[in-house]
Order: C-alpha cells, then sequence, then structure tokens
C-alpha cells in the first residue's frame, strides 16, 4: 500500500475509495461540523465519508470522531445525530468520552460556558487493541474495603488490596491554546487545531507500535505527528494544499528529533 506515511491532498473520500477494504487499525479526526468554519468552500459530505470509514477500517479496528455542535437558538446535537448514524450503518459506537478544555475562553450570556466536544469512539466489531491509560491512585495498599453490599444497605467490609494505578475516566481534560494544544506556531495557521495529547492518548489507547493510523481531514497534521512520534505508520488526507503543507512540516520535524535523538 503506496499510500503509507504519506500526506495526501484531494477530496478525502476520492482518496479512500482507491483503497483496499480494511486497511487502516485507527482513525483519528476531528471533522468541520456544521459549518462554523470556512475550510476553502469545502462541502462535507457526511454520509459518504462515514460509509468509506467503515469499509477500510480493520475488524477489530476504532475510529474517533472528535465532534461538538453549533450552539445558536440551542444546540445542534450535531454529535449526536452523526454518531447515531455511524451506529445506523453498521459501527458500533464503542463510548461516547468527553474532550473537556480546560481554558476555553467562549462565554454564554444565558447559559454555562461551553468547554467541551465528544470523542465518539466506534468500533468495527469489538476493539482487537485497547491498551488502558493509567493514573496514580490517592490511596494504595491492604485496608478494609466495602464488599457485598446487601439490599438492606448495610456495608460489609473485607480487608483487600488498593491497586498503585486506576484506569482513566473517559472524561479527558487538555489546555488549548499555544503551549496547550501544541508548541508548534505553524499549527494556528489552520483554523481548528485539536490538542496533540488528545491525539496521542487514543493512539496509545487503541493501537500498537506498527499499526496504521488514519485522519482523512488531517488538517495541520496532528494526528500524523503524533502516530510517528508513537511509533505507529500514518496517512493524512486534506483538501487544503497549504494545510498539507504545515502538516508535512511538523511531520518532518518530529522525525528529524527522533533521528537525532
Amino acid at each position: 500500500m503506496d499510500f503509507i506515511n504519506s500526506l495526501i491532498t484531494g477530496d478525502c473520500v476520492e482518496v479512500m475509495r482507491s483503497w483496499p477494504d480494511e486497511c487502516i487499525d485507527l482513525t483519528v479526526t476531528s471533522p468541520p461540523y456544521d459549518n462554523l468554519r470556512d475550510y476553502e468552500g469545502y462541502e462535507f459530505p457526511f454520509d459518504s465519508i462515514a460509509r468509506e470509514l467503515l469499509r477500510i477500517t480493520k475488524d477489530g479496528g476504532v475510529v474517533v470522531w472528535v465532534v461538538g455542535d453549533k450552539i445558536k437558538n440551542g444546540r445542534s446535537l450535531t454529535s449526536l445525530r452523526q454518531a447515531i448514524h455511524f451506529q445506523e450503518i453498521g459501527f458500533n459506537v464503542h463510548d461516547i468520552m468527553i474532550y473537556q478544555k480546560r481554558n476555553t475562553p467562549f462565554m454564554r450570556s444565558n447559559a454555562y460556558t461551553n468547554a467541551y466536544e465528544l470523542m465518539v469512539v466506534l468500533a468495527k466489531g469489538k476493539p482487537k487493541t485497547f491498551n488502558p491509560l493509567k493514573i496514580p491512585t490517592a490511596r494504595h495498599g491492604y485496608e478494609m474495603l466495602t464488599h457485598n453490599k446487601g439490599p438492606d444497605g448495610v456495608n460489609k467490609k473485607t480487608r483487600g488490596k488498593l491497586n498503585k494505578e486506576k484506569t482513566r475516566t473517559n472524561i479527558w481534560s487538555y489546555a488549548v491554546g499555544l503551549g496547550g494544544t501544541t508548541r508548534d506556531r505553524i499549527a494556528f495557521q489552520h483554523p481548528a487545531v485539536f490538542p496533540e495529547k488528545l491525539a496521542e492518548d487514543h493512539i496509545l489507547s487503541w493501537t500498537n507500535p506498527g499499526d496504521l493510523v488514519l485522519d482523512p481531514m488531517c488538517g495541520s497534521g496532528t494526528t500524523c505527528k503524533m502516530a510517528v512520534a508513537t511509533e505507529r505508520n500514518y496517512v493524512g488526507i486534506d483538501i487544503a494544499p497549504e494545510y498539507i503543507e504545515i502538516a508535512r512540516q511538523r511531520v518532518a520535524a518530529v522525525q528529524q528529533r527522533i533521528l537525532s535523538a
């Protein structure tokens, strides 16, 4: 497959149609939803993209679809509608995760500040890979733990072990902006950049080294950069040649750092 480790300028649907079935291990992408940004006048054919992703994703492969809602006279509910559509065409909605923005500047006058997007985790069947990310526990070691609480509400306790680490929840919090999203100033020539750590965390969770990671609307190349940084193969597509050039520069920079290490 000559498209592996490449960045391709073109319509993602047409490009993906030229690929064989079941060739991608993981997709991490954020689509241009609700016409909130002007992407060179590009029309967003959601259903065609969704169906091509289903076709090219390997059995046990995963698609992470990072999407929010337009907020004007209420929420558009685009994120939920798209999740349901993916389910209807054959994906398993494996999880609905929250991408929480720590320092969002967008205030609302008549509602609480919106500080999240959804990360819809779609699987083709059952995910073949899950490497759970861990965080330290507040306490660890042996102590008396609640056990077998019955309908009478009485707590029964038994001696048990608390581990030093536990699996993270499905709410992931990231700082946004320069220094949070990325330190690459060039990336912000794109109007909507998601955090490098978000892409890295999903790549580490759902793939192993050597797997192939796709972003079909790669923009400034964050997913592709983090695939290289984590020893995965990558392929990125974008309709705009100027964004592909930004992605190439970011990928080349991390490749050079790896070679120099």
